[in-house]
């Protein structure tokens, strides 16, 4: 693990007939650099910059938490990743995915539509830009899975 990032791909290497297009999911939790390696690679790989905390603003686009609505963004950012990826549009999605369940639809749109997978993890100490407690950040960790092999080989 190298610089507090664990890579891996998955899906077709890009030849042939191969998409020039991909898909990115990054997963940590808060304050691990999910958001600001997202905003580092969208640039070099011409690719769209997705989270769910982007879908959590107010009209003058502060951030603002409202559980209520967690499952409308992460729906909502799902849909706009299909949409881009339909598009022919490489996609970064950077959210904290700590269970598999959560990577899920994203996992079948790139086996849908034979679309490479790449899958990096995270594992910085950095403060949390969205100032979530301590608490639940130790939940998010207790309930942190694995990738699971199957997923690493295909």
């Amino acid at each position: 693990m190298a610089n507090g990032l664990k890579i891996y791909t998955t899906g077709n290497v890009l030849v042939g007939n191969s998409p020039t297009f991909s898909l990115t999911l990054i997963r940590g939790l808060p304050g691990s650099g999910k958001s600001t390696l997202a905003q580092q690679i969208c640039p070099a790989r011409d690719a769209v910059h997705l989270e769910a905390d982007m879908f959590m603003v107010d009209a003058a686009g502060k951030y603002v938490f409202d559980r209520r609505k967690l499952k409308d963004v992460h729906a909502r950012c799902e849909q706009e990743c299909a949409d881009h990826l339909r598009h022919g549009r490489s996609v970064v999605v950077s959210n904290t995915f700590s269970q598999i369940w959560e990577m899920q639809p994203y996992i079948d749109m790139t086996a849908r539509w034979t679309i490479p997978l790449q899958i990096i993890e995270c594992h910085g100490n950095f403060a949390n830009i969205h100032d979530v407690p301590d608490d639940r950040i130790t939940a998010m960790q207790d309930r942190w899975e694995t990738l699971p092999q199957i997923l690493l080989r295909r």
